[in-house]
C-alpha cells in the first residue's frame, strides 16, 4: 500500500514548536508499505518554530491573531497534491492542518471541539481513506 503519514509522526522535527511526536508502533506498522511523508504547514512555508496556529469559524489564526487562512489553504492543497495518489492518510490529531473529527477551539487554551483541520477537509472532500495516530488498532487491522 502507498500511505500518506505526518511527518512529524515519523519524528521529523516539523511542528510548530520545532519537536515531534514520532510514533514507534506505527513506524513499525508501516515498515512494508510506501510511505510518503508530508506536513501541509512546512508546505505552506511556516518556519520552524512558529507561533501555534488554531482554527475558528473555518479560519486560521496564529496565536497573536494573524489570519493564516490562505496561506494554509494554499499549503494543504500542494501538500494533497504529493498524496493524491496514495491509498490511504494517516495524521497527526488536533493539528489545524491535520486534525481529524476533534481540533482546538481556536482559544489557544487547549479546548478541543469536533472538526477537521484544513488538509484532513481535503483528503475528505476527495474521497480519502483517512485515519489519524490514534487509529492504531484499526490501522494494525487493516494494514497487516
Amino acid at each position: 500500500m502507498k500511505i500518506g503519514i505526518s511527518a512529524c509522526l515519523l519524528g521529523d522535527k516539523v511542528r510548530f514548536d520545532g519537536k515531534d511526536k514520532r510514533n514507534e508502533k506505527l513506524i513499525k506498522l508501516l515498515k512494508n508499505h510506501e510511505i510518503i511523508k508530508i506536513c501541509p504547514e512546512i508546505e505552506s512555508g511556516f518556519p520552524i518554530p512558529h507561533l501555534p496556529i488554531e482554527l475558528k469559524n473555518n479560519k486560521a489564526y496564529t496565536k497573536d491573531n494573524k489570519d493564516v487562512t490562505k496561506q494554509l489553504i494554499k499549503g494543504s492543497n500542494k501538500t494533497y497534491q504529493i498524496i493524491k495518489d496514495c491509498d490511504l492518510i494517516i495524521l497527526k490529531t488536533k493539528s489545524p492542518s491535520c486534525g481529524y473529527q476533534k481540533i482546538y477551539d481556536g482559544s489557544f487554551t487547549n479546548k478541543l471541539i469536533k472538526g477537521n483541520g484544513i488538509f484532513t477537509q481535503i483528503c475528505i472532500d476527495n474521497n480519502k481513506k483517512t485515519y489519524t495516530d490514534e487509529d492504531i488498532d484499526l490501522l494494525t487491522k487493516l494494514l497487516k
